[in-house]
């Protein structure tokens, strides 16, 4: 690889635990705005199923 081509974009797939320590710092920044929209939209999902759940529960109690 010639050291002024730009290097390869990586897979928007990132686990958790894996070796950082070979990336720059806007990928680092980059894979932390990835981890804070995934937050984010975990949260979103929790608090929507808790709601249904809420619902089905009033709808349910005797």
């Amino acid at each position: 690889m010639d050291a002024d081509e730009p290097r390869a974009k990586r897979a928007e797939m990132i686990t958790p635990g894996e070796d950082i320590s070979s990336l720059s710092v806007d990928e680092l920044e980059e894979r932390s705005a990835l981890y804070e929209a995934e937050i984010l939209r975990l949260k979103l999902a929790i608090e929507t199923k808790g709601a249904s759940r809420a619902a089905a529960d009033s709808v349910f109690k005797m």
